[in-house]
């Protein structure tokens, strides 16, 4: 029960960092509805029983046995993982770009989540930091790896507050180009 209430209360303080920072970027919609498949029997079940509080749940299943079914129901759900952005072409398994909304908010994920398992050792590089000890920027499409580490190192230099304002201006854009190519 102690571990039920524990990672209840992880999920719902990472989900309530998020939505803070997908709104200060204007992701409203995605911030309200960021991770709801967390709480399906599928993940969270599993989630609890691996939780540890200082990791995602998943990271210990995979060490564990190899995969994580947690983890495999969630990047399918969730369009803000960079694994979800993967597909046959030609015969042959490749990245796709990322587009701007999801990537703001797993930039907006990154940065909660280290917040959240980090707790006082969290540092505006923490999120950079995490990024550098895993070969993730090797899998992703270039230009979402290479915007990833662009965003992580505005935050690690000047903060989430002008990295995330930039985020949104950068939105804004997009939505008015994405507004004039419908018409």
């Amino acid at each position: 029960m102690k571990r039920f209430l524990n990672h209840l209360e992880t999920v719902t303080a990472h989900r309530r960092e998020v939505r803070k920072n997908c709104f200060k970027c204007g992701l409203y919609k995605q911030g309200l509805t960021h991770d709801l498949s967390k709480y399906s029997p599928e993940e969270f079940l599993v989630s609890v029983r691996y939780f540890q509080g200082d990791r995602s749940p998943y990271m210990y299943q995979k060490e564990k046995f190899g995969f994580s079914a947690g983890w495999l129901h969630h990047k399918g759900r969730n369009r803000h993982h960079w694994e979800y952005w993967y597909d046959m072409i030609k015969g042959e398994w490749v990245p796709l770009e990322m587009p701007l909304p999801f990537f703001i908010e797993m930039v907006c994920d990154r940065v909660a989540a280290c917040r959240i398992y980090q707790k006082e050792k969290y540092t505006q590089k923490s999120a950079l930091e995490y990024y550098y000890s895993r070969n993730d920027r090797f899998y992703m499409h270039e230009k979402t790896a290479a915007k990833l580490e662009a965003v992580l190192k505005d935050i690690a230099d000047h903060g989430e507050d002008v990295a995330f304002a930039h985020l949104k201006q950068e939105l804004q854009e997009y939505r008015r180009n994405t507004e004039k190519n419908q018409k």
